[in-house]
């Protein structure tokens, strides 16, 4: 068969397409090209058609897909777009990946963890969206589920959704890394447990002294407006405020309910279930609600 022109030795085949011999080499050994013959010496021949292949499996190939897929689709006849459908998911999974592993380098670089909590951060990061769900629903139920409150909004509250969507980005990896590893806390379990027996109407009764801190955000905006102008704790501006935004509430009941929330970081909490879930919150309001708690204690003290 040496003598047939049509026939190209592997070296000839190597120079119509580009490619080196020790790929083709590979190829032919795995069986995705095939000889047309072999010379009187045993060196392995091509034809036309092995050309035509190697081009295929060359596109293919740079399009990402392994030997098997072209395997496939050359011999089992698979067709391009089913393997390319398939193709497509790996890489959604990939860039997923890539993902949650930038965000968690990010994290390492931001904290400087210890191994052991470079570790856990790793872990929390590739939960799957199951173990995630058990997570927040272990918590919920710990926290919300032994207070006296409607039945109604205890439902709305283990409704919430808190976990990250399907492709998410770093910022809400990150937060979710955070966010698991805070409500794991038993002590933050505990401490915003008290915060919400302080902050929540229980059935039939009125909503407790202070609670609108939390819930209105015109309180938190008040502060900060005031903050701007540079009003300080102590002064009668400061304490108008106050008369302005409680008026005759019991202020040692605003105050507790108002420092069991900080206690709580009850804030950092709602900052960073916004970032999981990917919405627009507001700022965080720490500064300005110790601010408050400042003026409170200052208040109540003079009028003791």
């Amino acid at each position: 068969m040496d003598e047939r022109s049509d026939l190209l030795t592997i070296g000839r085949l190597a120079r119509r397409t580009g490619l080196s011999a020790r790929t083709l080499r590979f190829w032919s050994n795995e069986g995705v090209i095939t000889p047309a013959g072999r010379s009187a010496s045993g060196y392995r021949l091509y034809d036309a058609a092995s050309v035509l292949r190697v081009e295929l499996i060359r596109t293919l190939r740079e399009l990402g897909l392994g030997l098997d897929d072209v395997r496939g689709v050359l011999e089992r006849g698979d067709t391009v777009a089913e393997v390319a459908a398939a193709q497509v998911t790996a890489i959604d999974a990939q860039i997923r990946a890539l993902k949650v592993s930038r965000a968690v380098l990010s994290t390492v670089a931001r904290r400087r963890p210890t191994l052991e909590e470079t570790s856990l951060m790793n872990r929390l990061a590739r939960l799957s969206a199951a173990e995630r769900a058990q997570i927040i629903d272990d918590f919920k139920a710990d926290v919300f589920d032994r207070l006296d409150i409607d039945p109604a909004l205890r439902d709305r509250v283990r409704a919430l959704r808190i976990d990250l969507p399907d492709d998410p980005a770093p910022d809400q990896v990150d937060a979710w890394i955070e966010l698991a590893e805070l409500v794991r806390d038993q002590d933050f379990r505990t401490r915003l447990g008290t915060f919400l027996e302080l902050n929540t109407a229980a059935p039939g009764r009125e909503a407790p002294p202070g609670a609108a801190i939390w819930w209105a955000r015109q309180v938190v905006d008040a502060v900060a407006r005031a903050r701007a102008r540079d009003v300080r704790p102590g002064t009668t501006a400061a304490a108008d405020l106050v008369s302005d935004l409680f008026g005759d509430t019991d202020l040692r009941a605003v105050l507790l309910s108002l420092e069991s929330g900080i206690a709580a970081d009850a804030e950092r909490y709602r900052s960073l279930v916004g970032r999981v879930n990917g919405r627009r919150s507001a700022p965080d309001a720490t500064e300005d609600l110790l601010w408050l708690a400042t003026v409170l204690r200052l208040v109540v003290e003079e009028g003791a």
